[in-house]
């Protein structure tokens, strides 16, 4: 009886033993899950946060404060003195201006009819030498041929009654000089401009009127004024001729180039306008002018009204007396591109 006792407190304290082992471990393996939950979930969140916080607020900074850095500094130009005297830039006040609505015509650059002269021999005879050729320019006074006279046998010079240009030579040495002229000589300082004029403006056009005369391939450019509208029309183009008188010192208006002449035929003044040439298309503010700001230039965004080729209507952008640039702003805008470019490089 007591051995039977005696083996079951023994099984007993055994079972007791076992259980008490066994929530030890379950209770260690539960602590060991819950430290490792806390610091898996501990260390990813500090993690995610340092990513998502400390690196990507920092880098909004630093892409925020380059940012306003190019919007303070992108639409600005310097230029030392002696790049602005290169670039011989003209500075204007932008202000009120007078715009012209104009008509295009198109016509023919031809010699000043009033400036031409054809030299004859003064007694006939025999050509004896000629000295110019045609496109020669001579001076008034200069010697053109000599001719030996068929009376007297006596050579006298022909000379050129005017200052001008050959432009056409009928005589050789040898040939028998009559009364048909010899040479034709034409001052080109000034020329015509031949338009046609079509019927239904006829009355728009007057003499006194501007003209700007220019070449369709972007050449040059100049101003004149009408100085003749035909009071007859031709039949087979059923049109009037106009013409206009036009300036040409340095040649560069050769007789027979095709031209384009705008007719200013009304005018309306408006209180703010820049000179056309201000005017330039930006890749950041589109339509602009350049103000000066002392030694700066600023590339202002304006918005544009009328344009008569002359100046510029400004609605918006920059206010009355600011200096703008009008001849030479191109250059400013290469600077401008130069300047971009460098920074996105």
């Amino acid at each position: 009886m007591k051995l039977i006792i005696r083996t079951t407190l023994a099984v007993s304290l055994a079972l007791l033993v076992s259980a008490c082992s066994s929530a030890d471990q379950t209770g260690a393996h539960r602590d060991e899950q819950g430290h490792a939950h806390d610091d898996a979930k501990g260390h990813s969140a500090e993690d995610k946060h340092s990513e998502k916080e400390g690196h990507s607020e920092g880098d909004r900074h630093e892409n925020g404060s380059s940012g306003e850095k190019e919007e303070s500094h992108g639409d600005v130009v310097v230029l030392s003195p002696e790049a602005r005297r290169a670039a011989d830039l003209t500075i204007v006040d932008a202000g009120p201006a007078v715009l012209k609505e104009s008509l295009s015509l198109y016509g023919t650059i031809k010699p000043n009819a009033e400036r031409m002269r054809s030299v004859t021999a003064r007694f006939p005879g025999v050509v004896r030498s000629v000295s110019v050729k045609v496109g020669d320019s001579v001076a008034a006074g200069q010697s053109l041929a000599s001719v030996e006279s068929n009376e007297s046998l006596q050579t006298y010079g022909v000379s050129s009654p005017l200052k001008g240009v050959v432009t056409e030579r009928m005589t050789n040495p040898g040939e028998q000089a009559e009364q048909a002229a010899l040479f034709t000589i034409a001052d080109l300082s000034t020329v015509w401009v031949e338009v046609s004029l079509f019927p239904r403006d006829r009355a728009r056009v007057r003499v006194g009127q501007d003209a700007r005369v220019s070449t369709s391939d972007g050449g040059p450019s100049g101003q004149g004024k009408i100085v003749f509208v035909s009071p007859l029309g031709s039949g087979p183009t059923q049109t009037v001729t106009a013409r206009v008188l036009l300036d040409n010192p340095e040649g560069q208006w050769p007789p027979g180039l095709y031209v384009q002449a705008d007719v200013a035929i009304a005018s309306e003044p408006v209180e703010l306008a820049v000179p056309a040439s201000a005017l330039q298309e930006l890749e950041e503010t589109g339509t602009s002018v350049f103000v000066e700001e002392g030694e700066r230039f600023e590339a202002r965004s304006v918005k544009v009204g009328r344009n008569d080729g002359d100046h510029a209507e400004i609605l918006e952008g920059i206010k009355v007396g600011e200096k703008v640039v009008g001849e030479g702003s191109f250059v400013l805008k290469a600077e401008l591109g130069k300047g971009a470019a460098e920074h996105d490089h």
